[in-house]
């Protein structure tokens, strides 16, 4: 596949079962809940510049998503069946769908105010050194996160886990051939970071407006008013 300068295409993942949402995800898939007068899934698709196309993985509920997805003509719908092959599985079965080795990927639970994240990404891309360039929030910018931080950026831009004070905001750009190279089917894409941080290739850059990761239904609420102030330039 050609590499891009700057990728045009983005996976976005929607194939989870929704669990945390409770009765809310009973009767409708989490992508499909509401968070003001949208969708999460439109939500996402909100951040694509006019020339990106996407890609979403399906699995719970998926005639709904697909239902869903069919006014968007940029959209390509990939289910995952029999079984949910989390995040690394879930990308190396769309391979085949994307055009290009470098894409985006974007969890369809994630909110943001503030700057246009995929631009933030798309403009500190830097291919000749990135294999994997993720967004991060400091924890104080986090909203519905219970957790620590997942890694920190040290003073080459690189990825660590160590003493970890960022957390990752569920998008960034990444070079694709890992995936192919690993043999299990269903897996993380922590395995693939992994093996970036160990060569050196993993880099992160902070986002310093506001995150919502929408996993609860106590989360909506908070998101739509971040919503109320987002600045996406």
């Amino acid at each position: 596949m050609p590499m891009l300068t700057k990728p045009n295409e983005v996976m976005i993942f929607a194939a989870g079962y929704g669990k945390r949402m409770n009765e809310l995800t009973k009767t409708l898939p989490k992508p499909l809940i509401k968070v003001g007068s949208k969708t999460l899934l439109d939500h996402s698709l909100s951040l694509l510049e006019p020339n990106m196309t996407a890609v979403v993985n399906t699995h719970y509920m998926h005639t709904l998503i697909s239902d869903h997805l069919r006014s968007y003509p940029f959209v390509k719908v990939i289910l995952e069946s029999p079984d949910i092959l989390e995040t690394g599985g879930g990308l190396k079965n769309a391979l085949s769908l994307f055009e290009n080795e470098t894409i985006f990927t974007l969890n369809s639970d994630s909110i943001f105010s503030g700057h246009s994240p995929l631009k933030i990404l798309s403009e500190a891309w830097k291919p000749e050194i990135m294999e994997a360039l993720l967004l991060m929030v400091p924890l104080s910018q986090t909203h519905g996160h219970n957790g620590q931080g997942d890694f920190i950026i040290n003073k080459m831009g690189k990825i660590e886990r160590d003493k970890a004070n960022l957390v990752y905001a569920g998008v960034q750009i990444l070079k694709t051939h890992h995936l192919s190279k690993q043999p299990l089917k269903k897996f993380s894409l922590n395995l693939i970071w992994d093996e970036m941080i160990s060569e050196g290739t993993a880099y992160g850059i902070e986002y310093f407006g506001d995150w919502v990761d929408v996993g609860r239904p106590e989360c909506i609420k908070i998101a739509e008013k971040l919503l109320n102030k987002k600045t996406y330039v």
